[in-house]
């Protein structure tokens, strides 16, 4: 059973058999006389329970017996002084703030949720930015414009465009497959090339070069078909991810208009 990735060395402890020894009520064991908090327990239960796992009191006594555990390793270390290192202290404290900041994210996400509207609403504009019409295109990047010219050159007397492709083009993704694309929509495409593109009649060449900052292309529309746009269902996960992380990021922005930042050599320099 795999309960919250506690302490992975702590596994062969899963067997521990517990002493009769008295412990406080708030307490489901001792160690040396050292408590093992119910809380503790509660806490890791419920943790395992959001992410689809049963509560059940095999999982109980398999997380005791891995804070038993635990708590043996955490006690040897004390005694060894690991905790006061400084690298140990600066290690806790950056965890600490990072715990500190999940939560207040968690808190924040779950007091400012995506609504169905807002998804609905950010699936039409992703079906707008799709448009109505998709490409699929093969293309040859070049590094220069003059041997995007001389590729069109070879293409005019009738050299094959794959085969160029294969042998000439730079896109690692594309070069391999004869300069295929694939299916895409215009919006996913840098703008120059997109122009190019929706510029074309099927079965078309470029007949001068475009240059985008990957370098110069020579572009080839193989055909043309009606968006085929992916359901709601299928995406609406992903729209509500994207636009809860969007608050997110608004609501650290704003944090960052209010506050007073000094960064030494970096800020002065205004």
């Amino acid at each position: 059973m795999k309960i919250n990735q506690l302490l992975v060395t702590i596994a062969t402890f899963s067997t521990l058999a517990f002493a009769s020894t008295p412990y406080a009520a708030d307490s489901v064991a001792t160690v040396n006389g050292k408590p093992i908090k119910q809380s503790w327990v509660d806490y890791i239960m419920k943790d395992a329970q959001s992410h689809g796992q049963t509560p059940n009191d095999g999982m109980k006594n398999a997380i005791i017996n891995e804070l038993v555990g635990s708590e043996l390793a955490y006690q040897e270390a004390q005694k060894q002084g690991i905790d006061k290192s400084p690298d140990y202290q600066t290690n806790m404290e950056l965890t600490q703030r990072k715990i500190l900041i999940n939560a207040y994210l968690q808190d924040f996400m779950k007091k400012n949720p995506v609504s169905e509207a807002d998804t609905k609403a950010a699936y039409e504009q992703y079906k707008k930015e799709l448009g109505d019409k998709e490409y699929n295109a093969r293309h040859i990047l070049v590094k220069t414009e003059a041997e995007a010219k001389d590729v069109i050159a070879q293409i005019k007397k009738g050299d094959d465009f794959a085969k160029i492709a294969k042998d000439k083009s730079l896109d690692p993704g594309s070069k391999e497959k004869g300069g295929d694309l694939g299916w895409f929509s215009p919006a996913g495409m840098v703008k120059p090339f997109s122009d190019a593109v929706t510029a074309l009649k099927k079965g078309d060449v470029t007949t001068t070069p475009v240059q985008t900052q990957f370098g110069w292309h020579v572009i080839k529309l193989v055909d043309t078909r009606a968006t085929q746009v992916p359901p709601y269902d299928k995406v609406k996960d992903g729209l509500e991810r994207t636009l809860q992380q969007r608050k997110v990021e608004k609501m650290m922005l704003d944090l960052k208009a209010k506050a007073k930042i000094d960064v030494p050599g970096v800020t002065d320099k205004k």
